[in-house]
């Protein structure tokens, strides 16, 4: 299958079973950038193929869906980099930042795998550090409704899907230098997180809810 293809499907069977609502439009470039988001569930990527009408799309995929049946065909039609969740994967990084470098628009989740409750989990400063080598600004986007639960219940019901896309303000950030930068990076990929917390409801904020950053973020908005 071609990536052409793949997108066509996936668009066919969205609006028959999915109704999204996209907010800050305005916000979204047409140029090069790395989209942020939540990872709630297997329909995220899905909707973000629904939504943008880009052939650029860099997606990494989980390295567990490789093989599988149907997640592999779709991966393979998309080009998707193949990442190890559970460590720092170099190669991986090292892929995604020379597909980067070519143009394009990296769609990743900092925390790494979905959230079993919903509710935001830690970041990792992979997303950071891409942005800081790239350039590439990061659009923060919060996704609401793409839970696999709460699709398959509405699915088993016949109801449609009704899911919450929101994109931030785009966000500029530089490599730190220095022996501080692990530190440095985690700072800024926090910064990234309370910028989708800020943009969720309150029950989806998880272990940023009592951040402080994400409570001025809301005071100011």
């Amino acid at each position: 299958m071609s990536f052409k293809i793949v997108r066509f499907l996936i668009r066919v069977i969205l609006k028959l079973i999915v109704h999204v609502k996209i907010r800050g439009l305005e916000n979204i470039p047409t140029s090069n950038f790395i989209m942020a988001s939540n990872h709630l569930g297997r329909l995220d990527s899905a909707i973000l193929l629904y939504v943008f009408d880009r052939e650029d799309i860099i997606v990494p995929v989980a390295e567990k869906y490789k093989n599988h049946i149907l997640f592999g065909a779709i991966g393979r039609a998309v080009n998707a980099i193949w990442l190890n969740r559970f460590g720092t994967d170099f190669h991986a990084l090292r892929v995604m930042l020379n597909r980067l470098k070519q143009g394009g628009m990296l769609v990743i989740a900092p925390e790494g795998t979905r959230s079993q409750t919903g509710a935001l989990q830690q970041g990792k400063p992979g997303v950071a550090y891409l942005a800081g080598k790239s350039g590439h600004p990061v659009l923060p986007v919060a996704l609401v409704g793409t839970e696999d639960h709460h699709a398959l219940n509405q699915l088993k019901h016949f109801q449609r899907i009704h899911v919450t896309a929101t994109a931030g303000k785009l966000m500029q950030l530089e490599m730190p230098q220095g022996k501080n930068r692990e530190e440095a990076l985690q700072g800024q990929t926090d910064e990234i997180m309370c910028q989708i917390a800020a943009l969720l409801p309150e029950s989806y904020r998880g272990v940023y809810a009592e951040h402080p950053r994400l409570k001025e973020l809301i005071q100011n908005a």
